[in-house]
């Protein structure tokens, strides 16, 4: 007689876990070179018995099955999941035994309240400050880390046990991220499914989960509009969209206000070309906002594409930029296209706003008329700050023309005895045949 054996999420796991791999023969999702979809040889119960017993906790069970039944760590999300001994070693004595105080909706202001003596007492004690420390990351295991300062943790106590928590350090406004899934298998097996199905996973669990359709139901159904961001935030997990979802997004791009930028930001996303005549509005809007939002999804999306229809418009409308975060996206998209001379960004180079300047030299770094536009280098070195100076020889080196001589040689003796600034300056003198001690002399 056969006996039929239904498949557990467990099983699952291990058989994703080997699509995973296939799928990502190349290790190119983040982390994946890391881990290499291997886990490390499972827990015993024994093991796992003994490790709750030492440290006084029941691992909540979803976990605890990971670790007997998959590996005790290994391959996950991002750099992977430690192992118990790591997670240990990585996470506070005393958060085994308290309870998280931390929750999904937590305001700003009562995490504010939470960190204050950690970021705004400069003359906190050790001990004070590790018992603050302990407050807020208490019940919660230290698991594994995104990089840089961000870490993933499991909430041991308390009523979100068993949640998963993304950590950074204790920014003011910015409470401790909880992700959508209810336990530790629900999230484990949905970043398998997201590398299988090829989804952008870079923020993998930040985002609302869900293919197209369910998103789109999500969206339309939502009690409010906090729920309705969060569903077109999802969509950002996508590489490419189909049809329907392109004219769904039309959709809320001309009937939603609140929404039409993340839309129009979405369809150039995933479908560059079918956001062109969306994103020649934003660009010829009179809402500086419009605007900056139409260079920033060009430079994001659109480097790949033909943009020339775009580059026009943008050089037409340089004179209507008179901030540095405007320029700075500019200079960007124009910079891809080579398009970017110092005389189109003449009034930028020379402008009296410090910040506008150092946006300019940076976008200009790469032209090749610094030489023929010598008026203009000499107009922002006689009337530019050190800070200027400093900066247009750290961007452009030191341009070689005989008419600039006479402004580098008085910034000389501030940077000749730095290795890299002064090869800069004697290669000028290089270019222009004069001897290595030019500058010094009288």
């Amino acid at each position: 007689m056969l006996f039929w054996k239904k498949e557990t999420q467990l099983d699952r796991i291990k058989n994703k876990l080997e699509k995973a791999m296939r799928k990502d023969t190349a290790f190119l999702v983040f982390g994946a070179s890391s881990h290499k979809y291997k886990v490390y040889e499972v827990l015993t119960a024994k093991e796992l018995a003994d490790w709750q017993a030492k440290n006084q906790v029941t691992l909540p069970e979803p976990y605890a099955q990971f670790l007997t039944k998959v590996g005790n760590g290994g391959a996950g999300p991002y750099y992977g999941i430690y192992s118990i001994e790591k997670a240990t070693s990585y996470t506070e004595r005393n958060a085994f035994t308290t309870k998280c105080v931390l929750h999904p909706r937590m305001t700003k202001e009562k995490w504010n309240h939470l960190i204050e003596p950690l970021i705004s007492d400069e003359d906190i004690s050790d001990p004070e400050y590790d018992a603050a420390r302990d407050r807020v990351m208490g019940g919660m295991l230290c698991i594994g880390t995104q990089g840089c300062e961000y870490d993933m943790y499991l909430v041991l106590e308390g009523k979100h046990r068993g949640k998963i928590i993304y950590t950074a350090v204790f920014y003011p406004d910015h409470p401790f991220f909880f992700v959508y899934e209810d336990n530790f298998l629900d999230w484990y097996e949905r970043w398998l499914d997201e590398i299988i199905l090829d989804y952008d996973i870079a923020w993998f669990g930040s985002r609302m989960p869900g293919d197209e359709n369910a998103l789109i139901q999500v969206y339309q159904n939502a009690p409010n509009e906090e729920i309705k961001s969060k569903a077109l935030d999802g969509m950002f997990k996508f590489k490419k969209i189909s049809q329907p979802t392109i004219d769904f997004l039309r959709s809320v791009a001309e009937q939603r206000q609140n929404d039409r930028t993340t839309a129009i930001q979405l369809i150039c996303k995933t479908s560059f070309d079918a956001g062109r005549d969306y994103l020649l509005e934003l660009l010829y809007s009179e809402r500086n906002e419009d605007f900056l939002q139409a260079l920033m999804i060009l430079n994001w999306y659109g480097k790949s594409f033909d943009l020339a229809e775009f580059i026009k418009v943008i050089l037409q409308s340089l004179d209507r930029v008179h901030d540095s975060e405007t320029l700075r996206h500019a200079g960007y998209v124009l910079e891809s296209s080579g398009a970017i001379t110092l005389q189109n960004f003449a009034s930028f180079l020379c402008h009296t706003d410090s910040n506008i300047q150092s946006a300019a030299i940076y976008a200009t770094r790469n032209c090749n008329d610094k030489s023929e536009s010598w008026e203009i280098i000499e107009q922002m070195l006689v009337g530019g700050d050190k800070e200027v100076v400093k900066n247009t020889i750290l961007f452009w080196g030191v341009i070689p023309h005989e008419k600039l001589l006479c402004h580098y040689k008085v910034a000389w003796p501030e940077y000749k005895s730095n290795i890299n600034f002064r090869e800069k300056f004697t290669g000028c003198l290089k270019k222009l045949n004069l001897p290595d001690d030019y500058f010094d002399k009288e």
